[in-house]
């Protein structure tokens, strides 16, 4: 499937903004194999005083900007087309069991940024809490393998927990989320990574886009579309990472359109930064995702 992707973020400020610095994490990334981006074209607005661009530790890329002048706002747009083409998952499912696992994983000996012992202890946004990880122990009954046990306990979140987009905001605890049973997909996501760690399966966090589709009879509205995160699980040797959705219950499919690899949201905000200024800020998003075939 090939999308026109169209992202912007703008951020009003209450008082002018001097001697900002930014990280920008919005563009796709380039997958072999899963995802190609294409025509990827990136704007600040202001202008940068200074502007660079490297990839992260995780292989992100990664837009540094410096805007020295003073500014009252920031406007930060991004539009590509990527084909993504993830195919069907295969219907043999050749993850081994936690035992299994584990001594795969004490076999292992790669550092390497994709590799599984990153994604294994707890970390800023998803830390190791008992009972988080024993709602995460019920998906063991009856589950033969890993992967099973990441489906069934994707499943259950989305089963057992309401999407409310007012019950949480974009720093609220993982724990939090957890007791009111109730969050966005940047909760779902958390839960469900400190859940498989609590069992001892590594896990990490996938920042993407969505595309949505409206009710019959709707038309689609313009730049109505979200940024979106789901979950990465390591799966054993044979069958290494697979991605699923808690949100919506599903593994993640070619509607699924990744940003960044990380091993919770800390790691991959779409923009990070200092600047010098006092009062509050507002910011607002809006996203396409129009499918071109």
């Amino acid at each position: 499937m090939r999308y026109d992707i169209r992202l912007r973020l703008s951020y009003d400020y209450q008082r002018p903004v001097g001697d900002a610095r930014h990280l920008v994490r919005v563009q796709p990334r380039d997958l072999p194999g899963v995802q190609q981006v294409q025509d990827l074209k990136l704007r600040i607005d202001p202008a940068p005083s200074e502007r660079g661009a490297f990839e992260d530790f995780f292989g992100n890329p990664v837009l540094s900007v410096a805007l020295r002048p003073q500014h009252e706002a920031l406007d930060v747009e991004m539009r590509a087309q990527v084909r993504v083409e993830r195919g069907s998952q295969p219907d043999l499912d050749l993850s081994p069991d936690l035992d299994g696992l584990r001594a795969e994983l004490a076999s292992l000996r790669s550092l390497a940024p994709d590799a599984p012992c990153h994604f294994l202890p707890p970390s800023q946004r998803a830390p190791t809490l008992p009972r988080i990880a024993a709602y995460a122990r019920a998906s063991l009954q009856g589950a033969g393998s890993v992967l099973a046990v990441v489906h069934d306990l994707g499943h259950r979140l989305r089963n057992d927990f309401s999407y409310d987009s007012d019950a949480t905001e974009v720093d609220t605890q993982v724990g939090e989320a957890f007791d009111m049973r109730a969050g966005v997909c940047q909760d779902f996501s958390h839960i469900m990574i400190a859940g498989l760690r609590g069992l001892g399966i590594p896990a990490g966090y996938v920042s993407g886009f969505l595309r949505t589709i409206p009710p019959p009879g709707q038309p689609r509205l313009e730049g109505a579309d979200a940024t979106h995160a789901w979950v990465r699980a390591w799966c054993g040797v044979q069958m290494g990472w697979r991605e699923f959705d808690p949100t919506n219950g599903i593994p993640a499919g070619d509607d699924h359109i990744t940003i960044a690899y990380g091993r919770d949201y800390a790691d991959v905000p779409p923009i990070a930064g200092v600047l010098k200024t006092t009062g509050e800020q507002t910011a607002t998003q809006a996203v396409d995702v129009i499918p071109l075939e």
